[in-house]
């Protein structure tokens, strides 16, 4: 082996591991965080669980990914430990199709349709159409359709090109020799442990095997031991994504670790019994990639049959792994393992958003029933809520620019713009509540009145203030347009409000009717209705535009109160009318 044939073995490699890469990552695209969010709703059953995280594997080609997916799920709560278990189990099998899809490689014959299945013959068509799709395509899913093509080229082309390399290994004694040391189950274990630990995919690994059997020197029974190290190798990304989460999550890790431990343990106990007593006569036969792969696959499959029946003992196993003690861990708003799939990330903190919708909503009407009367218990409870608010905002927005560094869709760019845009209006309708509370504690410290006219028309302005944050936080919460739509007439009344309320009191200050403290304070609360209205109009436009696929805030108000505009004048006058003050 030549200087060149290792230079051709590193390329292919890395071609075999970017492709292995690009396609996952465009698989998760392309389902948007369907894959997860389906993981997440129908795992009920262990048996439904198993046959999902089989399936979801099988598709987006990484039973590292779904692992590490499921230590997210718990660790935020979304799952418990025994619902997760059957996931991992079934992780497992769906990791094998990749072997499968490999072994097409080894793929021998003059017949022209069956040589059309060799990836020699077919990928180069697909690089093509995946080309085409990439630089064409006006749409997000051709797009992620072309990568998913491309991504799955260079994987086989990699393949190929480290078959071809290490080849002429077939002719190096020494290279043999070091192979049939790996029939040491030992040695063998942990060779195929340390290289999936150092790729940190078991579905790579088992690739790497697959194109090393063109040398002729792999055997059944140096195969075998590598290929159980592989399984537990695969577990180190788990182990690695559970260091500072909750102890269900670092438990969820280790039943990966002892489920794939005990099928390692009770396989060699198996194969390696049998060949004791029996003399198993295809232990020394050589393999090739379809070998590889029944392997593989009968390993994993037997494994999950005879351990799946004791899921629970695993689980008690593992929770005496990681035992309980008395560090109780603030839990977190939203999962930073959840950052691999930016789609289903995405959808975690639109969850998030909505909570924190609700809860601005629920404090501001609080703080609005204070123009009535001063309540010391409401007082404590909005300042707690206060803190909460701001808590989303930090975590939200900080979440959020983590996800935007990363490569997104259109659709998903334009859902962090919206998200990012309503977490700040939600925070400082927020604060703009907490800015009439402060007015009326002061008037209750220093037994401040305003008179029965002044409480009467800040009534029919809180009423109209009332109406505008329940139907911008529906609207957000619903994405529904047709309701923002009807946001910007209102807030307009609201501001006709403002003016008239400031010029009626004036008057009353004017004539003696209230000292200047006294309107101030009574200013301070009508300008925080005021900027309440204005962020829940920011919040309306920024739903509208986005769904648009624009953000020109200018040009459409100056349009939506154009007297043109009959829809908007129809509902203006609506609303003027319901908040006439009399």
């Amino acid at each position: 082996m030549t200087i060149f044939n290792l230079l051709h073995l590193i390329g292919g490699l890395a071609m075999f591991l970017f492709g292995m890469s690009y396609m996952g990552t465009s698989l998760e695209k392309l389902g948007g965080g369907k894959f997860e969010s389906i993981l997440e709703k129908m795992t009920d059953s262990r048996i439904k669980g198993l046959l999902l995280g089989a399936g979801v594997t099988a598709v987006i080609q990484s039973s590292s990914a779904v692992t590490v997916m499921a230590v997210g799920f718990v660790n935020s709560k979304i799952m418990t430990l025994s619902q997760v278990v059957g996931i991992i189990m079934g992780a497992n099998i769906g990791t094998t199709i990749t072997s499968w899809i490999l072994s097409l490689t080894g793929i021998e014959s003059s017949n022209i349709f069956i040589s059309m299945l060799k990836p020699a013959s077919f990928t180069p068509i697909m690089a093509m159409i995946g080309i085409a799709f990439n630089m064409f395509g006006k749409t997000d899913k051709k797009k992620n359709i072309g990568s998913i093509l491309l991504g799955f080229a260079v994987l086989m082309f990699g393949m190929e090109q480290m078959s071809s390399a290490v080849a002429p290994l077939r002719d190096v004694p020494e290279f043999t020799s070091l192979l049939i040391k790996f029939s040491n189950p030992v040695l063998g274990i942990i060779a195929g442990a340390l290289l999936t630990a150092v790729i940190q995919s078991s579905s790579a690994s088992v690739g790497i095997l697959q194109a090393l059997t063109v040398t002729g020197s792999i055997t059944v029974s140096s195969a075998f031991p590598i290929i159980l190290g592989q399984n537990i190798g695969t577990c180190i990304t788990a182990l690695i994504s559970s260091v500072g989460a909750s102890k269900n999550a670092k438990r969820t890790a280790v039943v990966h670790l002892i489920f794939n431990a005990l099928g390692a343990a009770a396989a060699m106990l198996l194969f390696y019994g049998a060949n004791a007593v029996f003399e198993l006569p295809f232990v020394d036969n050589t393999v090739n990639a379809a070998d590889i792969a029944v392997i593989h696959t009968i390993f994993n499959v037997v494994a999950t049959a005879v351990l799946f029946p004791f899921g629970n003992q695993i689980e008690k196993l593992a929770r005496f792994v990681v035992r309980n003690d008395d560090e109780v861990k603030e839990s977190v708003l939203v999962e930073e393992r959840f950052l691999m799939t930016p789609a289903y990330a995405i959808e975690k903190v639109k969850e998030q958003c909505d909570a924190m919708a609700r809860l601005a909503k629920d404090n501001t009407l609080l703080c609005i029933d204070f123009v009535k009367s001063y309540s010391h218990t409401k007082d404590e409870k909005i300042s707690k809520n206060e803190k909460i608010l701001d808590a989303f905002e930090d975590e939200l927005e900080t979440y959020l620019v983590k996800i935007s560094s990363m490569n997104l869709s259109m659709e998903d760019s334009v859902n962090i713009s919206k998200l990012t845009h309503a977490i700040g209006n939600f925070e400082r309708i927020g604060d703009y509540g907490v800015n009439i509370l402060k007015t009326k504690r002061q008037m209750h410290k220093d037994s401040i009145h305003f008179s029965d006219s002044a409480n009467k028309e800040l009534t029919v302005m809180s009423k109209a203030v009332t109406e505008i944050i329940e139907k911008a936080v529906a609207a957000f919460i619903d994405d529904d347009i047709r309701l923002a739509s009807t946001i910007e007439p209102l807030e307009q009344v609201i501001n006709n409000l403002k003016a008239e309320l400031r010029e009626r009191h004036s008057r009353r200050m004017e004539n003696g009717e209230c000292s200047i403290e006294n309107g101030m304070l009574f200013f301070d609360i009508v300008n925080s209705f005021e900027r309440i209205a204005d962020h829940c109009s920011n919040l309306a436009v920024c739903i509208i535009e986005l769904s648009n696929r624009s953000y020109q805030t200018h040009s459409y108000l100056k349009g939506a109160k154009s007297k043109s505009n009959r829809s908007f004048m129809k509902t203006f006058e609506m609303y003027l009318d319901k908040y006439k003050i009399s």
